[in-house]
């Protein structure tokens, strides 16, 4: 009878969970070749709540050719305010009056909102800073993509409506992120932002199965390269399988220029021959790299800036393809 109890007790604990998942909310585009699944912004039941990432935009998965390219990479327990739990190609923006804020003031960070300045430490990803104004959002879900606006108004004179729409090329294997971002404070914003690009190929662990490919001679130090990972003429490639415990990381990789035509990385899985180009109408700022046991992500910078009443425009191009 015991047994039965329990048996009982994990299936409501299986079906709440499962009832949970259903609640985020969410949607489904496709282009006939490519097929996505995206979790949607919302203050009180989105998958995501954090104060690190760009809310738009995060992609579970993303299906070409029966390859797959994204997934839940992070394997901590979920919590919806964790800044890892996250998936796809998503952004961040530095923040904004975060430096010249005291403690008990305010700051932004676009794509998220107006933020608590907790402490007189450096600001931290890691850190959840308390959400004092998230804005409006607005998404409009189509069969091919997902507009997403995000407005915000706030007394510290920061303010904007910042656009993003994730599209699927017709007929071809591409996906694009539009933006554009209208400065509707009285203060400039200056900042610069960047897409982590959690991607999870076939699944396949960070290993000599993955590459990573520059069009330039790409340099780069840090921890873990020279042993775990090597940068040498175009690519970066593993000597071994990232594991637990291993840190993989470069604050700034070497050998673009100053042109976007250097905004051309490629991720590739050897093993399952599928890979993804992105590219850029923006030159790049700078390119941080970061790897676990379960994602590797080249993280490409671009520097923003817009006065009062200045609209600006930008593009990241993702091409899907198998080799």
């Amino acid at each position: 009878m015991k047994k039965i109890s329990l048996l009982l007790f994990a299936s409501i604990l299986i079906g709440i969970a499962a009832f949970k998942a259903a609640e985020f909310p969410e949607t489904e585009i496709g282009n006939g070749i490519i097929k996505a699944k995206l979790y949607l912004p919302d203050a009180e039941k989105a998958y995501y709540r954090g104060t690190r990432f760009d809310w738009s935009g995060v992609v579970p998965s993303l299906e070409y050719k029966g390859h797959t390219y994204f997934g839940q990479w992070n394997q901590a327990p979920y919590d919806p305010m964790l800044h890892d739990a996250i998936m796809g190609p998503v952004e961040e923006f530095t923040p904004l009056g975060f430096d010249e804020a005291k403690v008990g003031d305010k700051f932004v960070k676009i794509g998220v909102g107006v933020l608590g300045k907790t402490d007189d430490k450096k600001y931290s990803f890691a850190t959840v800073y308390p959400l004092k104004n998230n804005g409006k959002w607005t998404v409009k879900p189509g069969k091919d993509q997902v507009e997403y606006t995000h407005e915000l108004t706030d007394d510290l004179g920061y303010g904007y409506v910042y656009k993003k729409t994730l599209k699927l090329v017709k007929g071809k294997p591409e996906l694009v992120l539009e933006h554009s971002l209208k400065n509707t404070g009285t203060k400039a914003i200056e900042t610069s932002t960047y897409n982590h690009n959690f991607f999870m190929i076939d699944k396949e662990p960070s290993n000599e199965n993955i590459r990573i490919v520059f069009p330039f001679d790409v340099k780069g130090e840090g921890k873990g390269f020279g042993d775990i990972i090597n940068a040498k003429d175009k690519t970066l490639s593993y000597t071994r399988e990232v594991v637990k415990g291993d840190q993989v990381f470069s604050s700034g990789l070497q050998g673009f220029g100053t042109t976007s035509k250097d905004y051309d990385i490629r991720i590739e899985n050897t093993k399952t021959k599928a890979g993804v180009r992105i590219t850029s109408d923006r030159p790049l700022e700078k390119i941080v790299y970061w790897a676990c046991p379960t994602t590797s992500c080249p993280e490409p910078y671009v520097r923003l800036s817009a006065q009062p009443g200045q609209e600006i425009r930008w593009k990241i191009n993702y091409e899907f393809y198998t080799f």
